[in-house]
Order: C-alpha cells, then structure tokens, then sequence
C-alpha cells in the first residue's frame, strides 16, 4: 500500500477513510492470525480448553499476561516464544493500524509549512 509523498497533494477524506479502512482491515487481519496460532499453541502444548487457549493467547498478544498455569516444557517453550512474537506483533500492528493517520498528520503539517515559504 503505497503513500502520496510529499509533493502530491491531500487526498480526499473520503479516500483517506477508504485508505484507513484496507489498513484496519490489513492490521485485524493480522492480529486474527495471531490469536489464532496462539489458540491453537496452547491448546495443543498447553492442554487447555478452546476458550482458556483463546484467553491467553489474547492476554499474551495485548501485553496483558499470562492467566492460566502451564505445567509442561513444551508449553513453557511454545508460551516463551509466542510472547516473544507478540511484544514484536503488537507493536507492528499498531503501527500498520496508525501509519496513514500519522502520515496525513505530517502531510498536512508539511504542506502548510511549504506555503509559507512561499
């Protein structure tokens, strides 16, 4: 998904709203597969029902902590690593869900500081 530069001009809110809208869809696209290999992780390393696996896999991926007890190695790993992804996931996520209001931000701070150079 590309950006205008600086030297196009603003696109139309409408546009905007469209464009915040492919990049919301783009970052819950990405939490939704997160959560699910998480899920999908303690459920199968973790032994805990569809719903305690959900739970925690979203506690995790939020920064939130873990809520249940893991009892096997292969659970403490899959959760050490799944954390690991998340701390990195939840941070591109955001980022991927704010970059084009962040952008139209700067664009419009940049274009009325270029035509007072004018």
């Amino acid at each position: 998904m590309k950006l205008e530069s600086r030297k196009h001009k603003i696109i139309s809110f409408p546009k905007f709203l469209i464009r915040v809208g492919r990049y919301g869809m783009f970052a819950f696209g990405l939490a939704t597969i997160s959560v699910i290999a998480g899920t999908l992780g303690y459920h199968y390393f973790g032994e805990l029902s569809w719903i305690d696996s959900f739970h925690m896999s979203c506690m995790i991926l939020t920064g939130m902590g873990p809520v249940a007890e893991l009892r096997t190695t292969n659970a403490k790993i899959f959760s050490s690593f799944y954390a690991l992804y998340s701390g990195v996931a939840f941070l591109s996520i955001t980022a991927v869900f704010f970059a084009p209001i962040i952008h139209r931000l700067l664009h419009i701070l940049h274009v009325e500081q270029g035509n007072e150079n004018d």
